[in-house]
């Protein structure tokens, strides 16, 4: 029978036993489980609710088991609902009535919330460490290869040439508000809930302060029913594992797109590669699709969470033990992918003379062209206008604008002179773009400035908090 079973005469049925029971997924959170149950312990004991030598023997106790599941020396029995079930059934096994006085003035309901709360905490702080070293992977990236011109893109069209530093700061802005998304998760999660109990709150004069300091927690929840009803943080760390996993498939769909025999802008190492079964001289971008590929697992997780807290009454529901095995699958997910992706740049061969080649193509220089005309007094409107009658002649004639003559240009406007042949250069268009945020050197080593004070301003954060 189970420990909650008193009022009811008969067992539970061993198919809804099987099918009501979340052991194989809470039990990663028995480290917290124990320690939620400890800090419980010490606190009745402080405030007279039981003795200390119960206090101190359920402390031992939980210490024996937590040594007992390490060593992989402890027996998860198949009717235990729970971990919690688990080991305070373990506990009465062991010590007797002192273990059985643990769960006073307490509920599964707000021991639960305390141990995922405080697993997931440990989660995000994974996450953010992770996130940091991918960002000073692409740092360090952009550095090696921070002169390489490439062109840059509108609907997978040539636009303008653009660094390649640059294009991989791209992906530090992105992730930089990543790790703000996760911080805030972890925000949102640094909350006890402990002593709420079942919904109400307890009539045991518990010190619930106590407990979140040990625990580690910023502060305790103000609201009973809210308390152990919310799970609002663990859709904050999914929605953030969601966003950084559609960055993460951006940056994947572009490595697969330029490692092609079409792009040939990179090529990604042995180690990041596979082989076909059939074709002798594949090697493909695996890796990077896998990476792509799990990206609707995580947002497929985010949306099973919310379809699970829709219309849920207060306070607590069955429905919220599915709330873990998702969350966990997110996190794991995001941290095993942004560990992929930083040994994937890391060894990633950035192919500079095909980038600065292409850069070259597309008419990439017809904006400076039309530029120009501009600083010269002709209304932009009007300039686009030649400039694209410009680009039309090209064409019909099989060739770039860098290869027509200056007559062509002066044909066009008047207002062309000998100097136009240095917008076509597209080291000199891409030196012109200097304003704040621009792909010029000198915006650029700007963004790496301040993208290095970001990333150890957020790494300051990330060692300070408990986990």
């Amino acid at each position: 029978m189970a420990l909650w079973s008193g009022r009811f005469e008969e067992d539970v049925d061993a198919f809804t036993q099987a099918f009501g029971a979340s052991l194989d997924v809470d039990k990663a959170m028995y480290k917290e489980d124990i320690a939620g149950s400890c800090a419980h312990a010490r606190m009745l004991a402080a405030q007279g609710i039981i003795s200390q030598e119960d206090a101190d023997q359920i402390i031992a106790g939980l210490k024996r088991i937590e040594g007992d599941i390490d060593e992989g020396a402890f027996v998860f029995d198949v009717n235990d609902e729970d971990i919690h079930m688990a080991i305070e059934k373990a506990l009465i096994d062991d010590i007797g009535d002192a273990g059985a006085r643990l769960h006073t003035g307490r509920s599964r309901n707000d021991q639960t919330a305390t141990d995922t709360r405080l697993y997931v905490k440990g989660l995000i702080k994974g996450l953010m460490e992770r996130n940091l070293a991918l960002r000073q992977t692409l740092l360090d990236k952009a550095e090696a290869d921070f002169d390489v011109v490439m062109p840059g893109y509108t609907h997978l069209q040539h636009a303008q040439p653009v660094l390649f530093s640059h294009h991989m700061l791209a992906y530090v802005a992105m992730l930089t508000r990543d790790f703000a998304r996760l911080k805030y998760a972890y925000m949102a999660a640094d909350v006890s809930p402990l002593g709420s109990a079942a919904l109400a709150g307890t009539s045991y004069p518990l010190d619930r302060d106590m407990t979140a300091k040990e625990l580690g927690f910023i502060a305790s929840s103000p609201n009973s029913l809210d308390a152990v009803s919310d799970r609002d943080y663990l859709l904050d760390l999914e929605y953030a594992c969601s966003v950084s996993m559609i960055h993460l498939s951006r940056l994947c769909e572009e490595i697969v797109l330029w490692s092609s025999s079409e792009f040939g802008f990179v090529t990604l190492s042995d180690a990041f590669s596979t082989g076909s079964s059939i074709m002798p001289q594949k090697k493909n971008p695996d890796f990077a699709e896998l990476i792509r590929g799990k990206t609707g697992r995580v947002v497929g997780d985010l949306v099973g969470l919310l379809m699970t807290l829709k219309a849920l009454p207060l306070a607590y529901n069955k429905d919220l033990q599915e709330d873990k095995e998702g969350s966990f699958d997110a996190a794991k997910t995001l941290g095993d992918c942004l560990a992929c992706m930083d040994g994937m740049i890391t060894t990633m061969q950035v192919n500079a003379a095909v980038m600065h080649e292409q850069a070259k193509k597309g008419f990439s220089a017809a904006t400076d062209v039309a530029d120009y005309l501009a600083k010269r007094g002709m209304p932009f409107r009007q300039a686009h206008e030649v400039v694209g009658n410009l680009v039309l002649l090209c064409e019909k004639r099989g060739c770039g604008l860098e290869d027509l003559s200056l007559e062509d240009f002066q044909e066009a406007s008047g207002l062309f002179e000998a100097d136009i042949v240095g917008s076509l250069d597209v080291e000199a268009i891409v030196a012109a773009r200097n304003t704040f945020g621009g792909t010029g050197q000198d915006a650029v080593k700007a963004q790496m400035a301040q993208a290095k004070k970001s990333l150890a301003k957020d790494a300051d954060q990330a060692s300070g908090l408990s986990s």
